[in-house]
């Protein structure tokens, strides 16, 4: 496959799968921030997730969203990653299914709508909610519509890439919030404004049935084998898509597969101990490493021409 195509294919899924995850992170910070405004704050959010020449943080939730979802200034509002992805997406249409065309452009087409902006101001909640369901109709029909082979296992190894890249942001944001308090029921707030965000909330509670303890959190969203927005699991799966391109000679070994092996085993077999004693800042700095370093050496067969 030319690499073009390839690359495409890739960045494709990965917009579309940051797309959906911001989206679930604005959600899940406006519900907290209207209960808990002093512990749940905008700026954080703003400052991970925006790229912009001037500064923009303001505590004003709709504004916030406004920002992230219309912003054309921003590279990472909703408007252009869903704009880039349809590029993607037309640039390779030969190689998606017509099914999977028609629901990215019509969501192009639905963002573009002059109308739209009004339905944030009447109900922020489900604004947001109707936006993320074209994420999910999009991956849903991907998985029924797309034939399998390569253009599958390209897309979905970029969706696995860019999903263990945001888990390990949304993390990464809330240490900082734990890192500053003692009291430990804000602690426990922090926990599940985490699993909330990584749709893991739901799980946890059949699992464990209990307040958030710090470790089941841990061990939830990053060793978890059943998960599926866990690192352990993302990580699998993109070994195995990794795999399939190897043995259909799309892609060279060129080290991946000893990489992704050795992420794989360090995550399925650090134990919380270990974490602890390491600190998972510093955990998560090297998952995200091995990541960029997985990503490198697939660049080095597929150059990328995206940010």
């Amino acid at each position: 496959m030319l690499s073009r195509v390839a690359n495409n294919l890739i960045w494709l899924d990965r917009y579309m799968e940051r797309g959906n995850g911001i989206l679930s992170l604005l959600k899940v910070n406006y519900y907290a921030n209207q209960d808990s405004p002093e512990l749940f704050s905008w700026t954080p959010i703003m400052k991970t997730f925006t790229t912009y020449d001037n500064e923009f943080y303001t505590e004003d939730a709709l504004e916030c969203i406004d920002f992230m979802i219309f912003n054309t200034g921003n590279s990472n509002s909703i408007l252009n990653i869903v704009t880039k992805a349809r590029e993607n997406a037309r640039s390779v249409q030969e190689h998606i299914s017509r099914e999977l065309w028609l629901c990215i452009n019509n969501y192009y087409l639905y963002l573009t709508n002059k109308d739209l902006p009004r339905k944030l101001e009447e109900d922020p909640v489900q604004f947001l909610e109707d936006l993320r369901k074209h994420h999910l109709i999009y991956f849903g029909t991907a998985d029924i519509t797309q034939e399998r082979g390569p253009s599958y296992y390209f897309m979905n190894v970029g969706k696995f890439l860019e999903r263990v890249i945001l888990i390990s942001d949304f993390t990464s944001l809330k240490l900082v919030d734990i890192g500053n308090t003692s009291d430990s029921l804000e602690k426990s707030f922090y926990w599940k404004n985490l699993l909330l965000s990584v749709g893991g909330y739901q799980l946890y509670l059949k699992t464990h049935k209990s307040t958030f303890n710090e470790e089941h959190v841990i061990r939830m969203v990053f060793q978890d084998k059943l998960f599926p927005r866990s690192v352990y699991y993302c990580i699998n799966k993109l070994s195995g898509y990794i795999d399939q391109l190897i043995e259909a000679n799309e892609l060279e070994k060129n080290n991946i597969d000893f990489l992704l092996g050795k992420l794989e085993s360090t995550i399925k077999y650090t134990t919380i101990d270990n974490i602890n004693n390491q600190g998972l800042e510093h955990f998560i700095s090297d998952i995200k490493e091995d990541i960029r370093n997985i990503s490198l050496n697939i660049n080095a067969v597929y150059f990328s021409q995206n940010n």
